[in-house]
């Protein structure tokens, strides 16, 4: 409370002066080594803080995906519907819709540090919960109560790229940074798949909260705050304290100037949302990024039950051919890292040295043609039981481009909200969860009624419909939105 009046007096004196950069109280990067900006931290340490999350996202994204193999060991022994025994794999995902919603404005209030620890140690609890589940409804409560605090990486990843990377090295940041995270899509399914073979499902769970907790002892003394807006207010209130005077303020005191701190809360909590709903960028990333994304969790939700119904092998196996949506994931976003700031940078050379968010999406539409293209090769080749090498070979390409895709967009919306990524990703987020959570649920009576050659098909049309335009409505209405679009404060 007394830091809470003496910014008020600071503020009072100050602010008739608060938008000239000189202004002695105003606290800022331009003193103070210990305070310097994390976009201009030294590499290695900025490749700490991207690793720590990417390790961290891995185990994240493999629970969501691990119990793929043991679906229908899961619902003979818990007394679960296949329905039910898919919609406790996918409640984990729909978690994921409304968790970053909340913990993506928190950590813009509070910071990253203690969100990340925080929600590693939520996950933690929970996920260790699921592997002593006793029947359906403790799984399902579980499974959604883990997924929530799984949640945070999908906005914390972004927001932390936004803090310490700057826009000319936005390919290699993000290319790195989801290598490993990309692995866990597809080798949880494939670790599930042994574990199940080898030993209980529980140890699906068991093992992966094992690897949890190394993590979060290893996070807690390597990850430092990267949010600028936080690291200069600690600054602020320090200086009040060891100078006694109450007049230090930052830019965030002036934007918060006469509101409360639950106004300010409540703002940030409905950034999201305000961004979903009044921001056609954010409106377009949304909706391009949640198809991919429904289409992914589609084809590994149903990947191994192609293999073990139609090809007729088992089901460790069958997990091994996710090893191609590994490989084609994997691919599309180390391609597109150099060729990512190769096109940036030649555009901005071209442009006079004035660097525009729109230069990230020329590499989308590559992306946009290779997603259907894989699509009907994947969907053919197992309606005519062909040689599984060319399935693979197909469900490779469909990850290659949406990957590259993915990874040009997401760029741009880092660099168009760099004060509030991380609410601009739970705005995605909330999207690309829904479409993992319900696509899924769809599959099975999709592939009866229509087969995998015209099911797949479908979605291919849907892909050149939604996939095609979005990059050229961006790159020609790009700029004008951005102009137009209200403050994402």
């Amino acid at each position: 409370m007394a830091e809470d009046n003496n910014r008020e007096m600071a503020m009072g004196a100050v602010a008739p002066s608060a938008s000239t950069p000189d202004d002695p109280f105003l606290v800022n990067f331009s003193t103070g080594f210990e305070y310097v900006n994390p976009k201009d931290w030294p590499s290695r340490k900025k490749w700490i803080m991207t690793s720590v999350l990417s390790v961290t996202g891995f185990n994240r994204i493999m629970v969501s995906t691990i119990m793929a193999p043991a679906l229908s060991t899961i619902a003979q022994e818990l007394h679960m519907s296949g329905t039910e025994a898919i919609m406790a794999m996918s409640v984990y995902l729909l978690a994921t819709a409304f968790g970053p919603l909340v913990i993506g404005p928190l950590s813009e209030v509070y910071g990253r540090k203690p969100v990340l620890h925080a929600t590693n140690i939520w996950f933690l609890v929970w996920n260790i919960v699921c592997g002593f589940s006793r029947n359906r409804a403790e799984l399902l409560a579980a499974r959604l109560l883990a997924g929530f605090g799984a949640s945070a990486i999908y906005a914390l990843g972004g927001g932390v790229l936004g803090d310490v990377w700057r826009p000319e090295q936005r390919g290699r940041s993000l290319g790195l940074y989801l290598l490993i995270p990309l692995l866990g899509a597809t080798v949880g399914p494939i670790l599930g798949g042994f574990i199940v073979e080898g030993t209980t499902w529980r140890w699906i769970f068991w093992s992966t909260s094992i690897l949890q907790g190394v993590m979060i002892v290893g996070s807690i003394p390597l990850f430092s705050e990267t949010h600028a807006p936080t690291i200069l207010r600690k600054k602020a209130e320090h200086l009040r304290k060891i100078t006694g005077d109450p007049r230090y303020f930052t830019e965030e005191d002036v934007l918060a100037l006469g509101r409360s701190i639950s106004w300010v809360l409540m703002r940030s909590l409905s950034r999201p949302m305000r961004l979903l709903l009044f921001h056609p960028i954010v409106q377009v990333q949304a909706c391009l990024s949640a198809f991919s994304y429904g289409i992914l969790y589609l084809v590994l939700s149903t990947f191994s039950d192609l293999y073990v119904k139609q090809y007729q092998e088992s089901t460790s196996i069958s997990g091994l051919h996710y090893i191609a949506i590994c490989l084609g994931e994997v691919a599309g976003g180390q391609i597109a890292r150099p060729l990512m700031d190769f096109v940036f940078n030649k555009m901005t050379r071209r442009a006079d040295g004035v660097s525009k968010p729109e230069f990230h999406v020329p590499l989308m539409l590559p992306g946009a043609i290779l997603t259907p293209i894989g699509l009907f090769i994947y969907g053919w080749a197992a309606q005519r039981h062909l040689q599984w090498v060319i399935v693979d070979i197909g469900a490779a390409l469909l990850c290659f481009g949406m990957q590259m895709g993915g990874q040009a967009m997401q760029a741009y919306v880092i660099d168009t909200y760099p004060n509030h990524t991380s609410s601009a990703s739970a705005a995605s987020q909330f999207l690309r969860s829904m479409t993992a959570f319900g696509f899924p649920l769809f599959a099975p009576t999709m592939y009866a009624a229509l087969g995998y050659g015209w099911g797949n098909s479908l979605l291919a049309f849907c892909a050149i419909g939604i996939g095609i335009p979005a990059p050229l409505f961006i790159w020609l209405y790009g700029p004008k939105l951005r102009a137009r679009a209200p403050s994402s404060y």
